[in-house]
């Protein structure tokens, strides 16, 4: 059973979240909040996932709960919920940690795929989000390569770069001709090398570093 938390400041958007993911077998909504701070403090009072994020809330803002969920509890994992897809949030929202950013005009379905896929270590984004963010890194110079990729084998360099594309360790070893374990023993080497947290600053880090 996957445990999460909805924190969002209007009461009908989260009763609507909460019916739709208990109408899920293997989705239970622990608790709720209204702003970033009371999510962080639910989110570790209930041992959660996964905590849906409103990227607008008063007080304290999704980027900010986000920032507070991974100093207070790494382990659960943030998907920020926005009616706008505007490039700052999607780029302050990686920074921030987060593992997925989808519009609230996504079905329940995609939302139910995007916690399944996130618990799993798994990154996702709408269509819409994606577009926008690899046409803003497209407009920007890249900046130089960290020394710490120079460490990375040509086999890693492969995987990292198919990582900072959203791949999934699946599609990955399709790609790449792997099986899904040896991937996965790629990426745990690859974070341990650049000394990054997860798959998320593996993307920052890819992009930034005009390695894509």
């Amino acid at each position: 059973m996957i445990r999460i938390v909805i924190a969002d400041d209007q009461d009908l958007i989260r009763s609507g979240l909460r019916a739709i993911l208990e109408a899920e077998s293997d989705l239970d909504v622990v608790a709720e909040a209204s702003d970033g701070r009371t999510a962080v403090d639910r989110a570790v009072e209930h041992a959660a996932d996964v905590v849906l994020m409103d990227v607008e809330m008063p007080q304290c803002n999704g980027i900010e709960g986000v920032q507070l969920l991974t100093a207070a509890r790494p382990r659960s994992k943030a998907i920020m919920l926005t009616t706008f897809d505007l490039d700052q949030y999607v780029y302050e929202a990686l920074r921030a940690g987060a593992s997925g950013f989808l519009l609230k005009t996504a079905s329940p379905g995609d939302l139910a795929t995007a916690i399944r896929a996130v618990h799993g270590g798994e990154m996702l984004f709408s269509p819409a989000v994606t577009r926008r963010l690899v046409t803003s890194y497209v407009r920007r110079p890249p900046t130089s390569q960290t020394p710490a990729l120079a460490t990375l084998t040509e086999r890693e360099l492969d995987v990292f770069r198919a990582i900072a594309r959203g791949l999934s360790n699946a599609e990955i070893a399709a790609e790449l001709f792997l099986g899904e374990a040896t991937v996965r023993t790629h990426v745990s080497r690859i974070l341990a090398k650049l000394g990054l947290r997860d798959r998320v600053q593996a993307v920052v880090l890819a992009h930034e570093s005009g390695l894509t």
